[in-house]
């Protein structure tokens, strides 16, 4: 069973780690990253031989625009789940990605 609390708790853990190895603030253009590949989110979850697997393009700095956007809505404004956690979920495994060892670094480091 899944504990939106544990999830919650993990995430806080991961960001305050992530926190404490970019510092609060990352210069995302500085790592020159800003184009993933991604998996359409139907074809990752129902793995059926029929499905045709769908791959795109996926872009952080977008990632990062919806973010912003999200935090400045209101409480009566509409969260789209299905939506706004791919482009928070992009950001967290560009956070992965930059912590991997061999991972490129900013200019200047």
């Amino acid at each position: 069973m899944l504990r939106i609390a544990d999830l919650r708790r993990a995430c806080s853990m991961l960001l305050d780690a992530a926190e404490s190895r970019f510092g609060p603030h990352i210069p995302l253009s500085q790592f020159r990253v800003d184009h993933y590949w991604n998996i359409d989110l139907r074809a990752a979850f129902e793995m059926t031989p029929q499905l045709e697997l769908a791959i795109d393009c996926g872009q952080s700095s977008d990632d990062l625009a919806e973010l912003i956007g999200i935090v400045q809505r209101g409480p009566e404004d509409l969260l789209s789940l299905w939506h706004d956690l791919q482009h928070v979920s992009g950001l967290l495994r560009l956070l992965a990605y930059l912590d991997l060892p061999d991972a490129p670094e900013a200019p200047g480091n």
